[in-house]
């Protein structure tokens, strides 16, 4: 018996979710498929649990910057009660979230989606048909050809791990590896990074990324640039990591390989063919209005799209918004020219927004750049950070702000301001009469421009 539905949602993240109940309340018969639990990456696997074990390290850190300055006593994270306490946010979310799916109507369903023509999936022993149907299935670690490979342990495991291994060692110089080395580092491990690259963090400012490794390794971890895995190799007692510098063999020894050289579009044993749904490596081949532009049939959102949406949650959730609204009104709207804001949440947090120096130089722009170390600004002293610099490019003919970078602790919150001053067009002269509360992060912007 073939189930027949007018929306078929793949995936139970944002990308999906939104689509999902906004044509549910627009009287369409929607179901949702996941493989895994209700609640997609960034509730369960990605950013909210990490931002849980972010913010207690943010407390550790500060305690320790701030010894002797009115605190004292040793500090330090217990790992299994601060993962019981991440538990706290993710363990009851799957429940909830399909809970929540179904009393607004909602059909779910669990197991891996094949589709057998261009509007019929096959989940478990279900058939399901969709006049539409939704791709909203993220991302998923790149596979590596390293020998060894079966030995890595990825970030959702990571996540998960009751108890903090002794020696960590991170493959890639992504934001994943940053991010998880300064929380495991502060939570007491040994920490080692290797990146083939001659630099990590490559979307990022040059510049601040330098500021950021040099902090990173007097903080305590080793990073090791240029230098490209070869073999994972399980000992007795954990793993030996075989790498090349140029020509020369290095060799590594740790309790655990951890994954965090990038993430590919989770596409694999979907059998797209059938559906006649064209991919590339970089997702389903969507237009403008993220429909695939060889099945009309079917729409793509999130990490799985071959868009230049960055891989972040609100871009996931915006074109989620644009996909329901092309469904239920027709194609008419697409993402146009979206500022997306980033952040790594590493200690001192790095984020950027807009365009780089490289990007910059590339166009027609007459620009200015205000680079500024702000260490010694009353906001970043007072909490004794000793690192916290800010670059704004400006271009001069328009007075507006066309690139933000800012690496401190207040960075995360701080980029928001000046992606809404890209996204509006404001001018350097409009942001300057903007009266901020007092002392706070955001009253240091008219000084930096």
């Amino acid at each position: 018996m073939v189930k027949e539905y007018d929306l078929i949602v793949i995936g139970s993240g944002t990308a999906g979710s939104i689509t999902a109940a906004k044509c549910n309340k627009s009287g369409w018969k929607v179901a949702i498929i996941d493989e895994r639990p209700f609640g997609g990456t960034c509730a369960l696997r990605g950013c909210d649990p990490k931002k849980v074990l972010v913010g207690i390290t943010e407390y550790l850190d500060g305690a320790q910057r701030l010894k002797g300055s009115g605190i004292n006593g040793d500090v330090h994270i217990n790992w299994n009660e601060l993962i019981q306490y991440k538990k706290g946010f993710t363990d009851d979310f799957p429940e909830i979230k399909e809970k929540g799916l179904n009393k607004q109507g909602i059909d779910t369903y669990h197991g891996h989606a094949k589709f057998i023509d261009e509007n019929k999936l096959e989940v478990g022993k279900s058939t399901v048909k969709g006049s539409h149907i939704l791709i909203a299935t993220g991302a998923s670690p790149a596979k590596l050809p390293i020998k060894g490979s079966e030995h890595f342990t990825y970030s959702d495991d990571f996540l998960e791990i009751d108890e903090l291994p002794k020696n960590i060692l991170f493959v890639g110089g992504g934001y994943i590896s940053f991010e998880f080395a300064h929380i495991a580092k502060r939570a007491g491990a040994n920490v080692q990074i290797l990146h083939r690259g001659e630099r990590p963090l490559e979307a990022f400012d040059k510049d601040l990324v330098e500021h950021l490794t040099d902090y990173t390794e007097k903080m305590g971890v080793h990073l090791h640039f240029e230098t490209e895995v070869k073999e994972i190799i399980k000992k007795d007692k954990g793993y030996s990591v075989i790498g090349k510098q140029g020509k020369k063999t290095v060799e590594f020894e740790t309790d655990m390989v951890i994954h965090g050289a990038g993430r590919t579009p989770n596409i694999d044993s979907m059998d797209l063919e059938k559906a006649g749904i064209h991919a590339d490596k970089k997702g389903i081949v969507v237009n403008e209005f993220l429909q695939s532009t060889s099945n009309q049939n079917v729409y793509a959102a999130g990490d799985v799209a071959a868009t230049q949406g960055k891989p972040l949650t609100p871009v996931a959730g915006m074109e989620s918004h644009i996909v329901s609204s092309n469904l239920l009104k027709g194609n008419h709207r697409s993402m146009g020219d979206q500022v997306m804001p980033s952040s790594v949440f590493t200690l001192p947090k790095l984020a950027s927004v807009g365009l780089s120096e490289e990007e910059a130089s590339k166009k027609d722009i007459n620009y200015s750049v205000n680079s500024i170390d702000t260490t010694k600004w009353f906001t970043y002293k007072r909490t004794n950070q000793s690192v916290a610099f800010a670059k704004v490019l400006i271009d001069k003919e328009s007075d507006r702000v066309i690139g933000t970078h800012l690496l401190s602790n207040e960075a995360d919150e701080l980029i928001n301001h000046f992606a809404t001053a890209i996204q509006f067009n404001l001018s350097t002269k409009d942001l300057k009469k903007m009266l901020y509360a007092y002392p706070t992060a955001a009253s240091d912007i008219s000084y930096m421009l």
